[in-house]
């Protein structure tokens, strides 16, 4: 009962400290990348590749913002990873997909990339790749942000309440983000289920 309720109070503080201007800035871009026909390409490893897949699906059945996840085929990912290597995987596959300048690469992390210490370097090659496109970087991730935050037009760097849950609370808030975002009245284009069931009904 103490811990849950422990973890329940780091949520809230962690919720009340996100940063609303970088999370409106990130509905901004997808709104621009939106009217200009772009695409939205998000990068996630690990459980961030799970939210990913997520906010994948909520951009395109409810903004019908064009958005893909190299990690939801697994036949590509792991014939690249076995072929090229882990560290290029997103950053040709990004390649294969023809990234140009009005796409945005979407990153969910919880370090966000760091090639010095060898973590997701994957994702510093993919962002690598992406800014010489010419294409926006947003992101929404932990601890200090890493190269994303570095690169980034616009991220949400979820705060850090308590040193031994960085990793839970930020994956938690990659959805809380996502839905926030899928959500907004500048991309919203679609009524989701529920609400429209609760609509119909009164």
């Amino acid at each position: 009962m103490e811990f849950t309720q422990s973890f329940i109070s780091e949520a809230i503080e962690v919720l009340q400290k996100l940063p609303a201007d970088q999370v409106d800035a990130i509905v901004d871009i997808l709104a621009d990348a939106r009217e200009k026909q772009g695409r939205v390409f998000v990068l996630g490893v690990g459980g961030s590749a799970a939210s990913g897949s997520h906010l994948v699906n909520d951009l395109r059945k409810i903004t019908l913002l064009e958005a893909y996840a190299p990690t939801d085929n697994v036949a590509e990912l792991t014939a690249r990873t076995n072929d090229e290597g882990w560290s290029s995987v997103f950053a040709a596959w990004l390649t294969g997909s023809h990234i140009r300048e009005n796409d945005v690469v979407f990153v969910l992390s919880v370090g966000g990339g760091d090639a010095e210490r060898n973590i997701s370097p994957n994702l510093v090659e993919a962002l690598m790749t992406a800014k010489k496109a010419g294409a926006k970087v947003v992101g929404v991730v932990g601890r200090t942000g890493g190269y994303t935050a570095k690169v980034a037009d616009a991220c949400v760097l979820i705060p850090t309440v308590n040193d031994d849950h960085i990793t839970p609370l930020t994956e938690s808030f990659h959805s809380v983000v996502g839905h926030i975002i899928v959500t907004h009245p500048k991309l919203k284009a679609v009524q989701t289920k529920w609400e429209s069931a609760a609509a119909s009904e009164k």
